[in-house]
Order: C-alpha cells, then sequence, then structure tokens
C-alpha cells in the first residue's frame, strides 16, 4: 500500500509544484502540459450534452498499479488489486487547460 501512495503522491506534487526547471523536453524547451501528456497510456474526456470540455481523466500508469489524474476532481487515484491511494492536487502545469486545448482540436 505504501508503494502505491508513494507514486500517487509524487505525481500530484508534480502536478501542484511544477517541473523541475532544469528539466527540458527533446528541443532544449522548458517542460509543458504538453510534454507530459506525452506518456499518457489514454485519456478520458468528461464532456456535458453540448460537448463543452468539462475535464479528463488521463492514465499515467497501468498494469500493477493504474493511475489516473482527474483534472475535474484535482486528485490522482492509483489502483492495485484491493489496495487503492488518492492524493489531491492543485493544477500548477496547465494540465486541464492542454486538455482543453486538446478536445477543441478533435
Amino acid at each position: 500500500m505504501q508503494e502505491i501512495l508513494n507514486h500517487v503522491q509524487s505525481i500530484a506534487k508534480t502536478l501542484t509544484e511544477g517541473f523541475d526547471p532544469e528539466e527540458k523536453n527533446i528541443d532544449g524547451q522548458e517542460f509543458s502540459a504538453f510534454d507530459y501528456l506525452q506518456d499518457a497510456l489514454d485519456i478520458e474526456y468528461v464532456v456535458n450534452g453540448r460537448g463543452d470540455y468539462l475535464g479528463a481523466r488521463v492514465l499515467v500508469a497501468f498494469g500493477g498499479p493504474n493511475i489516473w489524474i482527474d483534472t475535474r476532481k484535482g486528485i490522482v487515484e492509483g489502483h492495485w488489486w484491493a489496495d487503492k491511494a488518492t492524493a489531491a492536487f492543485n493544477d500548477n502545469i496547465g494540465l486541464d487547460e492542454a486538455l482543453a486545448e486538446l478536445w477543441a482540436c478533435r
């Protein structure tokens, strides 16, 4: 249980505190939410009946544990068999904004 909790808290910390300023993307630019989404395994969009973007769930780990970032609820959820861990975050990397932009481009 502690391992999954540590993993979930680490993701929430990154979303809240932002990226290491020394970390650069492949083009040598500052790491962005779009760069973070490059490694996403799946994205589930939450939209209303008009198709307006409300939030998203991003699968960032799969198979043991499964970890989702839920931008609408502001939580990171991890599941591994019967164990479950959650951690709240403040989106200080612009993840929800990037997801809204991706939804608009569909």
